[in-house]
């Protein structure tokens, strides 16, 4: 499976945006596509993630309502919508695919290049 991620750029705080990613190669319904993200100095953190088959989806408190994660089967394409972003947002987003739900790193095989995403004050 190999993974794109696009959309990333840079916006104001306050301001929506949202990242895509294309999963080349087959998707199973148990699988789970994942974003995290890498802020400066700082370690990669969990950010959303979403079962591809039920689309049950799984947020991390600091984006919680803000964040929306979908998928669109068809397209073997992952969503990310960031709304009311806020400067804290600022970091490389990654989006993984994984065999079950986990919130480490470690739990997703494979990954897709980063998108830098900037929000600034």
């Amino acid at each position: 499976v190999q993974l794109q991620a696009c959309g990333g750029g840079l916006v104001q705080a306050g301001d929506s945006l949202r990242l895509s990613c294309v999963a080349s190669g087959r998707i199973f319904s148990s699988h789970v596509m994942g974003w995290f993200r890498q802020a400066p100095g700082k370690e990669r953190e969990f950010v959303a993630a979403i079962r591809w088959g039920r689309a049950s989806t799984y947020y991390a408190d600091s984006v919680k309502g803000r964040f929306t994660v979908s998928r669109d089967n068809a397209k073997n394409t992952v969503y990310l919508q960031m709304n009311s972003l806020k400067p804290e947002d600022t970091a490389v987003y990654y989006c993984a695919v994984g065999p079950g739900l986990g919130y480490s790193d470690s739990s997703y095989n494979y990954w897709g290049r980063g998108t830098l995403v900037t929000v600034s004050s």
